[in-house]
């Protein structure tokens, strides 16, 4: 029987399908070629951003879903293909910018290859939030990945820098299986839960250490956050090593409109040393949020609280710093395991203590702490 599809058909059908990872229509990508309809078949041409792109199922997936639900069409084939350079380096400037500017956007400020920060840009509207604490196993980076997917189920769009370039642990905790993809030297993020992550560990191998001096990792930094295609996310979450040193500086200088957040555990010795982030906070400007006290209690078989230990820090830190105690978190065996397995608790047990306080540490950072300092690009100095 002969269909009374038309090539145009099967493009409109096509215009909503996205790219998985450009988050972009696979029709406004170009990615759509040499449609053609036969009866009840619809063929056409893919072409893949990269060869041997990671996602080709999904894209193929979406694109038969898509093409079926026409009425008429019973089956589509697809052949596949790559872009040519040229069509990347078109692509990579479309999205991105080129050396010299921010997609569409600002001139550069001297960063990577002459691009600018994007995020450091006037007007520009992604929250950055630095997760800060004075010294490591206090959690750090369990928050930070729990969090940044609380946001996402909450509809934001989130995006995480692993700046711990030394105990880098979120592509781990979150369960990203795959590098990132390069688009004519422009990476893009993977994603998991709905956070898109980068990560030094994507770029060494897991049991190497990293031995870099201060400018090696300045660099690096800066690149995380110029060459990634982040595609302005509602917020960037920035997992901070441990302490106070050069990362944390060069992160102030790059990104001076970001809110720093302090993780501490209950015990009033942590939190002495967790409130030395935040005077580093002071000294180079950053606006200190709030405080969030881990590892609060457990909650035995008998239904009982257990504060292992101690109680009172995330309490005492907040009142000394003059900001809000924004959650607690439980101790729980789930969020440990989660961790080291790459499924997060607030995706495996959304109904647990540990999930519910990530979902309303989540609602209270994004309700209530809006940033209290505003830019107006269109006011200028002449």
């Amino acid at each position: 029987m002969a269909s009374n599809v038309s090539p145009a058909d099967v493009i409109e059908a096509l215009r909503p399908v996205q790219d998985p990872e450009l988050h972009r229509s696979v029709v406004d990508l170009g990615m759509i070629r040499d449609v053609s309809v036969a009866d009840s078949k619809v063929s056409l041409r893919v072409v893949l951003t990269v060869p041997g792109c990671p996602l080709r199922n999904e894209i193929q997936s979406r694109v038969d879903a898509a093409v079926t639900a026409l009425d008429g069409v019973d089956s589509v084939e697809i052949t596949w293909d790559s872009m040519s350079d040229a069509e990347r380096a078109e692509l990579r400037e479309s999205l991105h910018g080129s050396p010299g500017e921010t997609a569409g956007s600002q001139a550069a400020h001297g960063h990577a290859e002459g691009r600018s920060i994007p995020f450091a840009a006037p007007g520009n509207r992604t929250r950055v939030l630095l997760i800060a604490s004075g010294k490591g196993g206090v959690g750090k980076s369990s928050v930070t990945t729990n969090l940044s997917i609380a946001l996402a189920e909450a509809g934001r769009s989130v995006a995480v820098v692993d700046a711990d370039v030394w105990g880098f642990s979120i592509p781990r905790m979150l369960g990203v299986d795959r590098p990132p993809t390069v688009i004519d030297e422009m990476i893009v993020p993977p994603e998991a839960h709905g956070v898109r992550c980068i990560s030094m560990g994507f770029f060494v191998e897991e049991d190497q250490p990293v031995i870099w001096r201060g400018p090696m990792l300045h660099k690096a930094l800066e690149q995380f956050l110029t060459d990634v295609f982040w595609d302005d996310p509602d917020y960037l979450v920035i997992d901070l090593p441990p302490g106070t040193g050069d990362i944390s500086l060069s992160l102030a200088q790059f990104l001076p409109r970001a809110e720093l957040y302090v993780v501490t555990t209950p015990q009033p010795a942590a939190q002495r040393v967790a409130q030395r982030s935040a005077f580093m906070a002071h000294k180079v400007n950053l606006e200190v949020k709030g405080v969030i006290e881990n590892m609060s209690w457990f909650t035995g078989d008998d239904g009982k609280r257990y504060e292992l230990f101690g109680s009172g820090g995330g309490e005492e830190l907040a009142e000394r710093l003059e900001v809000p105690l924004l959650g607690k978190v439980p101790l729980v065996p789930a969020l440990r395991e989660g961790g080291d397995a790459g499924r997060p608790v607030v995706v495996t047990d959304p109904s647990g203590e540990a999930a519910q306080a990530f979902t309303a540490l989540a609602a209270r950072i994004d309700s209530e702490l809006a940033p209290t300092r505003r830019s107006h690009p269109e006011l200028r100095i002449l």
